[in-house]
């Protein structure tokens, strides 16, 4: 487990400590003429070597240094404007993938997708992934009946703003549901509210004040019932 946690410190230092700005801009301008390219990946080799410290995982660096020249060179490649946070996820998941499986052929400890992914693993994949896009979409079927644009109209906002926060609550919501701090629920509902207090008796409007109470209301509920039968069928799972 060491070595694993060697090789991801190493990725970590080297990819977001270790790596200015400049480097990066560098590299999208100049792509693979960049100096700075190959000197971040001397970087990386430079860390690997340091941090494991075991001559005779050679070629398990190497071959791990030149995967992450590989991905870099394929996302300065094809990332453009519209792309450019995908790729940057996808690049950072392939540099994982990449470590794990290196660490499962280097070393004693093979990976099983049977221990890996268990049951309660699978069952918390589908409600965080739940209450993501389809409960957002859930939510937008039941504004349906209202003209939420004409209650938002001329209030500037960033653009899918509302939907972000909407999953970033009720993700905090059914992580702090599973681990039993409901104060933590209690805290993320009057904070909300106190930033919300201001923009509502600005504007005066009791009808966008009953829209953010039910969206709240909803939001929350949802999360919560979904984290409680999350810890009911894990318990029956036991």
């Amino acid at each position: 487990m060491i070595l694993l946690l060697k090789l991801l410190l190493a990725h970590l230092i080297g990819d977001f400590f270790l790596q200015p700005q400049s480097w990066v801009e560098d590299k999208e301008t100049k792509k693979l003429k960049s100096p700075k390219l190959y000197l971040h990946i001397a970087v990386h080799l430079v860390l690997l070597f340091l941090l494991v410290w075991d001559a005779s995982l050679w070629i398990m660096i190497l071959l791990i240094g030149f995967s992450h020249y590989i991905i870099d060179v394929l996302k300065l490649l094809f990332q453009d404007t519209y792309n450019r946070r995908l790729l940057f996820f996808g690049d950072q998941l392939l540099h994982l993938v990449v470590i794990f499986t290196a660490y499962s052929w280097y070393s004693e400890h093979s990976f099983s997708w049977d221990r890996i992914v268990t049951e309660h693993h699978l069952l918390m994949v589908i409600c965080l992934m739940f209450l993501t896009i389809p409960v957002s979409i859930f939510m937008k079927v039941i504004f349906s009946k209202w003209n939420i644009a004409k209650l938002t109209e001329g209030k500037k906002s960033l653009k899918d703003a509302g939907k972000y926060i909407g999953v970033l609550e009720r993700v905090l919501v059914f992580v702090f549901v599973i681990l039993d701090h409901w104060e933590a629920v209690g805290f993320l509902i009057t904070a909300k509210s106190v930033f919300r207090f201001g923009d509502l008796t600005a504007a005066k409007q009791r009808k966008l004040t009953e829209y953010v109470l039910i969206g709240t209301l909803i939001s929350f509920g949802i999360a919560i019932v979904t984290g409680l039968i999350y810890l009911a069928v894990v318990q029956n799972l036991a």
